[in-house]
């Protein structure tokens, strides 16, 4: 559902270089250093893809046509303003402005999902016909960046609390397999086949295991079960261990069944696309939270068959083949974080030579996850 692919298939080729681990006169410490290049980042970002006055959004048209905003990028943008939080950024009031345009911007006042695009039309970002749907990984994102809020900030002057379990509650009734218990695409995923549908990706298992203790509703830890199961037959599918961006998922067995190019979204939907490469971040996210054992093997079987790589590419077949031979930020950026969290020193080593030393000014998608793993 994101138009940006196109844009990120023609911008693909990113700029190489090293990464800066410290940008002030006295000598960092490597912890300072860290955060300090994080928090640079983020600004030089901000600066470039964040719009929006009272209320702000993450424009994703790469300064290309009309200004378009996306759910995913509310989604990595709230992210992203209380993880810099975290790092000692002033960022709560442009986190407020992120969440009021997340608000103004919903389904509907009882169904606190958020419209997936948006479009500037005479001044206004509204949205028309189908960008009124939802988008799961965008929700997800929200809801969870809503719950590290509230554990910032609490939530007396804003209430993040009540706003992460009304949002997780819609999640749950309306982007949620009711039969393999695994997400939908979005709220307009309703019939058999439609529902079918799995973007790899969104097997957060770490957010529902944190959905699941924060709403203290046991669906979320059937949610986060089966997400587990669905991680280990992907990963067991192919000896690179590689997920494709979409497969569907049928029954109460999971059973998996290949899509073919452009059933879902684009030519890479049966490969490593630009769905999939946020694989890595996401499995280690849910490392990072949960510490299981199933989302290690899984992750240490990807990054195994990355290391063997001299440079990490766009887009891969299932089998391992590189199907481009540029390099792209999106790509590379959840392999770095990856082998960071699982300590791959090699791996990390190679893939921060690739990392750009300044944020993309013209590619929406690769800046805003080179920010979003940076501050992880």
């Amino acid at each position: 559902m994101r138009k940006r692919k196109i844009l990120a298939h023609l911008l693909g080729i990113a700029f190489v270089g090293g990464l800066v681990w410290g940008l002030t006169s006295v000598q960092p410490t490597p912890a300072q250093a860290k955060t300090s290049q994080a928090v640079t980042q983020y600004k030089q970002w901000q600066k470039t893809y964040v719009g929006g006055k009272t209320q702000k959004y993450v424009k994703s048209n790469n300064g290309q046509g009309a200004t378009t905003a996306l759910s995913e990028g509310q989604g990595y943008g709230m992210l992203a303003a209380v993880l810099a939080a975290k790092k000692g950024a002033n960022t709560h009031a442009t986190f407020n402005q992120m969440y009021k345009y997340y608000r103004a911007h919903r389904v509907s006042s009882k169904v606190p999902l958020m419209q997936w695009q948006q479009t500037k039309r005479s001044g206004k970002m509204t949205s028309t016909g189908s960008q009124k749907n939802s988008a799961t990984d965008g929700d997800l994102d929200i809801a969870y960046a809503l719950i590290l809020a509230d554990k910032k900030w609490g939530s007396k002057k804003t209430n993040y609390r009540a706003a992460a379990k009304k949002l997780i509650k819609a999640i749950k009734q309306k982007e949620i397999n009711k039969t393999t218990y695994l997400p939908t695409m979005g709220n307009w995923a309703t019939n058999s086949y439609d529902v079918s549908k799995l973007r790899s990706s969104d097997l957060i298992t770490g957010y529902f295991k944190t959905f699941a203790k924060y709403t203290k509703d046991s669906t979320w830890t059937t949610v986060a079960k089966r997400s587990q199961i669905a991680v280990k037959k992907l990963s067991a599918r192919h000896k690179t261990g590689l997920f494709p961006d979409f497969i569907l998922a049928t029954g109460k067995s999971i059973k998996l069944k290949a899509v073919k190019p452009y059933s879902i979204e684009s030519g890479t939907d049966n490969q490593v696309g630009y769905n999939a490469n946020r694989v890595p971040w996401r499995l280690a996210q849910t490392y990072k939270i949960s510490k299981d054992s199933a989302t290690k093997k899984a992750l240490t079987k990807q990054l195994t068959f990355f290391n063997k790589k001299k440079k990490i590419t766009a887009v891969y077949t299932l089998g391992g083949k590189a199907v481009n031979s540029y390099v792209n930020t999106a790509f590379t950026a959840p392999v770095y974080f990856a082998a960071k969290t699982l300590k791959k020193t090699s791996l990390k080593n190679k893939t921060a030579k690739q990392m750009p030393k300044t944020i993309e000014k013209h590619n929406y998608y690769s800046a805003t996850l080179q920010v979003v793993t940076g501050l992880s």
